[in-house]
């Protein structure tokens, strides 16, 4: 085929496309009153993610606060046994600063956003109070300020607080400094401001004299390059002091302290002192330590030159409650020293370290102790000596997503802090507990991608440029990247290859499956990481030999300088050799012969500067793309999001529709409707059903968060979140049915999922106790999606055999009879009854098990695979259909509904079909004579109860395995069928 003939046909395609999305915004829009029913669910793990402040109650060992990097305010009431989100409304979920009031511990004070200067830091909107202690929250105001430091509550009036905000770090603004109020938030006043790329970072004072404030400013800047090569630093950075509760406020002489131009300044004020001994940890341009005042800030000396003391991350200090020798510093261990500073001992660190925020001492049991740290946040009642676990708290920040092939299907993210996730989306016992998930062998900040050939074997892209291969079966894990030598945080121009925070990786779907790795430029490999080779040119508009690239870089020389790096990789499904691949400096350039030649298609209106976040190849058609970009490292929160239908020649920016200020990190389109798109952004998720022309709120009861990454696999919608974990829609149906179909004027049946046979708990030992840390299952059965109008009524939903039979039947009016069973023996969180289909206007979901009725019984038994919060099986359970061609018959409102349902084997489950007919014959034999023994139990015919338990117990076998019976189940049938003969006739 000549090059005329290729583009005639990619053009045909196109217009193919555009026809599709005509029809898709030509359809009714469905509101998200119309997938209400819908529920997000937790996958886990239950593995903790970044606190960066925590709150106690002074005198209470139970009740403690954690703030979390992106996943919003925790609370214990059982010294960190447990943990539970108490934060679901409020705007951010960044809590950066938290305290409780002492002079009334219902009052909670929140500030949002984070100052630990890393390269993914969230922004807040401001500060938040509660006076039921965190049962509810209003928000109080100063939402330009977008990160909070610290804050101070005044302990003789809970309405008195002085607020650290740092501001904008990626441009400068005026709400920034000190602010103070003394009417709960209801007015600011701005009591230290130094000026517009200044702000405040740390506050303290000792409780005895509440009048006296330490405070400190920091000068900082990010830029939208991974800029740790540079300090944060500037000439506004200082230490100030208040001597009238936090009015007015004036520069500390700092005699001693280091000159400037200096970064983040943490202060602590020793107790008993008079508010005169104060530390302060302090970062210079190149080193930093601890100094020590005790003349209330006139005077200083460095007390210890340790620079891991101090830092832009996680240096910080505080002073213990009742001891002014004992003062306790953060960074990769949790230390104490007890000298005044000069040597510190380690309280608690592992290799890699820990990196500790965040630390508060109970005044009334200075062994009390609560700690944030990257892993999340724990407990000790002795000092340290021990503490509680940071594996009950679902708060991890994940990053890319994958999955694979198998059944489960697995999905694969990398955890910031903590490493990486290799995590089944089911779980045979009923929840998904540490059984089910384990590391895959990459490094945080992780993309890992499973190998489509062989599921065992995935892929993790780490720092600096790393790529890893790990195999399940070993467990051992392969260095095979392109440059096996790091440049993680190197200056642009030092090293061979630059890389960002994430090392993008992507993995072929079409043969030879190729990896693809970038840097500054794209590299391939077909022999699985054994051997790369460079298939672009530099990517980013790099200038060789460009001048002006030395010290503090301004943007507008960046790219020419070569900060700019390659962030997505995109191999398209529908074509060979055509991959996408967009930059952190704003670039989206394609090739469609493997990386031979390259076109520059970024879009006319994307700005210099704009990360492209994710690119979404269409699947099928090779002209379709979509791409996420956002600009908040320039401090525009501008929403964008670009398609193309030409590939690339043109591009539209959807991203107006979305709400403001909610910047896009992923949109993905599902892969089996054309214009059914799904974005997540930094307040959550979105779903367009006219190919992005408008957007509704997917959120549903997924908590808030950023979202940095979005899965269409199967049929679910899998997200990585900023700081809750990993969660799933599962089964989009009712999604792709209104985006096919539209809004239906009467009752609907969306046309149900494949169904697959399953067990929802396979567990035969004692279940997990309701307290343990797990992820929630995904329903088993088939999944059914209906709406009805208001005023509707009663419904009914049949299931309908091959042969026109009907084989199980729900109606709303009609609740299935609660069974016959033995003695309650357990708790209510482990009880509930039989479902029935919902009636009432709107979106509905009823599950249905694949189970025939279950039989009639004496006295039932409670089955051992239980999981709280579901009604535990009362056994014998109906037995399983066959697989094959069902109907779905939904009849309300005076009208008939039908579709086809296709019934499947668990894949896993080799059994033929000829032994499921001999096991689904042999039960309804075994519930035939059941039915006779328990109608003789019911006429009191002696023995029939007996025989009735053990025809029960023989139905119960048979639940466990899809096999035909054995030799010995069919006698003992003989033997009891030969029983109730007898029975029955007397004898």
């Amino acid at each position: 085929m000549n090059r005329n003939s290729i583009r005639l046909s990619w053009l045909a395609v196109a217009a193919v496309a555009a026809v599709v999305a005509a029809g898709a915004a030509a359809r009714a829009q469905a509101s998200s009153a119309e997938f209400s029913d819908l529920h997000w669910r937790l996958v886990g793990p239950h593995r903790g993610g970044w606190v960066i402040s925590v709150a106690g109650v002074p005198g209470d060992p139970a009740l403690h606060y954690a703030g979390t990097a992106d996943g919003g305010v925790w609370r214990s009431t059982d010294a960190g046994l447990s943990w539970e989100p108490i934060s679901e409304g409020l705007g951010s979920s960044s809590i950066g600063a938290l305290a409780v009031a002492p002079s009334d511990p219902s009052v909670l004070w929140a500030g949002t956003g984070q100052i630990q200067q890393r390269w993914d830091i969230v922004a807040g909107d401001g500060v938040y109070r509660s006076t039921d202690g965190g049962a509810s929250w209003t928000h109080r105001g100063l939402a330009e300020t977008r990160y909070i430091g610290d804050l101070w509550v005044d302990p003789r009036d809970a309405g008195t607080v002085v607020v650290a905000a740092l501001g904008h770090v990626f441009g400068p603004n005026e709400e920034r400094g000190l602010f103070r109020t003394d009417d709960g938030g209801a007015t600011w006043q701005k009591v230290l401001y130094v000026d517009p790329d200044t702000g405040a970072a740390d506050l303290d004072g000792d409780p005895a004299l509440p009048d006296v404030l330490y405070a400190t400013s920091w000068q900082v800047r990010r830029h939208p390059w991974l800029d740790y090569f540079q300090p944060t630093v500037g000439a506004g950075s200082w230490i100030y002091r208040s001597a009238d509760g936090g009015r007015t406020w004036a520069r500390v002489a700092g005699e001693g302290l280091p000159e400037g131009p200096l970064g983040r300044i943490e202060v602590a004020v020793a107790r008993g002192t008079g508010a005169r001994r104060v530390w302060a940890a302090v970062e210079t341009a190149d080193s930093g330590g601890l100094w020590r005042s005790e003349d209330a800030g006139a005077s200083w000396s460095l007390v210890n030159d340790d620079e891991s003391l101090a830092g832009s991350y996680m240096g910080w200090v505080g002073a213990h409650p009742t001891d002014p020798d004992t003062v306790w510093a953060g960074g990769q261990p949790l230390r104490r020293s007890r000298d005044g500073g000069a040597t510190f001992t380690i309280v608690r660190s592992s290799p890699g370290g820990d990196d500790y925020h965040a630390l508060w001492i109970d005044p009334a049991d200075p062994g009390h102790l609560l700690v944030g740290a990257d892993q999340g946040v724990v407990v000790s009642l002795n000092d340290g000596a021990s503490w509680s676990t940071w594996y009950n708290q679902p708060t991890g920040q994940f990053y890319r997503l994958a999955a694979d092939d198998g059944f489960p299907y697995r999905i694969y993210s990398g955890q910031q802090d903590s490493g990486t996730v290799g995590i089944a989306s089911r779980s045979d016992f009923g929840r998904i507990s540490f059984r089910d998930w384990s590391p895959v062998g990459g490094d945080e900040r992780d993309g890992d991608v499973p190998d489509p050939r062989d599921p065992d074997v995935v892929y993790g892209a780490g720092l600096g440029g790393r790529i890893s291969r790990w195999d399940r079966r070993t467990s051992q894990v392969k260095n095979v990247s392109p440059w096996p030598i790091g440049s993680y945080a190197a200056r642009p121009g030092t090293t061979t290859y630059r890389y960002d925070w994430i090392t993008p990786l992507a993995v072929s779907r079409r043969p030879p499956y190729a990896l693809w790795a970038g840097a500054q430029v794209l590299f391939r490999s077909v022999d699985r990481g054994e051997s790369w080779e460079t298939v672009s040119p530099d990517l980013t508009g790099a200038e060789p030999g460009a001048e002006g690239c030395d010290g503090d870089v301004p943007i507008a020389r960046a790219t020419a300088c070569g900060f700019g790096v390659i962030f997505a990789i995109a191999p398209s499904a529908a074509a060979d050799g055509l991959v996408w691949v967009g930059t952190t400096n704003g670039r989206v350039q394609v090739t469609r012969d493997g990386g031979a030649t390259w076109s520059d298609v970024t879009p006319p209106g994307l700005p210099d500067w704009s990360k492209v976040n994710s690119i979404d190849p269409s699947p099928t058609d090779p002209l379709t793309a979509y791409v996420a970009a956002d600009r908040h490292r320039v401090d525009d929160l501008t929403a964008i999001i670009y398609r193309t239908h030409d590939g690339g020649a043109t591009w539209t920016q959807l991203g107006a529709a979305l709400p403001a200020g909610e910047w896009v990190g992923v949109v993905r389109q599902d892969p089996l409707v054309p214009g059914l798109l799904y974005a997540g952004t930094q307040k959550g998720v979105h779903v367009s059903f006219d190919d992005g022309a408008s957007w509704q709120s997917l959120q549903l009861d997924l908590p808030r968060s950023g979202i940095n990454d979005l899965l269409v696999h199967e049929d679910d919608l899998v997200v990585a979140t900023q700081g809750r974990a990993l969660w799933a829609l599962d089964d989009v149906t009712p999604l792709r049915h209104l985006a096919r179909s539209g809004v239906a004027a009467g009752p609907e049946l969306a046309p149900p999922a494949t169904a697959v046979r399953l067990r929802f708990n396979q567990n035969r030992d004692t279940p997990l106790p309701p307290g343990e840390p797990t992820g929630e299952n995904p329903p088993v059965g088939a999944v059914l999606d209906y709406w009805l109008p208001a005023g509707t009524g009663a419904l009914r939903l049949e299931i309908v055999d091959p042969g026109g039979a009907v084989v199980r039947s729900f109606a709303s009016d009609e609740p299935e009879p609660e069974r016959p069973a033995q003695k309650v023996y357990f708790a209510d969180i482990w009880r509930g009854g039989p479902p029935s289909p919902a009636s009432g206007g709107g979106h509905h979901r009823f599950v249905w098990d694949l189970r025939l009725p279950p039989p009639p019984v004496v006295r039932g038994s409670y089955s051992i695979a239980a999981t709280p919060g579901r009604p535990t099986p009362i056994q014998p359970e109906g037995a399983f259909v066959l697989p094959g061609a069902y109907t779905v018959r939904l009849t309300a409102g005076g009208r008939v509904v039908e579709r086809p349902l296709e019934v499947v084997m668990d894949p896993r489950v080799g059994t033929s079909r000829d032994e499921l007919v001999a096991l689904l014959a042999f039960q309804t034999e075994v519930v035939a004579a059941l039915s006779r023994a328990v109608a003789l139990a019911g006429d009191d015919v002696a023995g029939a109860e007996r025989l009735a338990g053990r025809l029960a117990s023989l139905a119960e076998d048979l639940e466990s395995v899809d096999a035909a019976p054995t030799a010995a189940q069919r006698e003992v049938l003989r033997t009891l069928v030969e029983e109730l003969a007898g029975l029955a006739s007397g004898g």
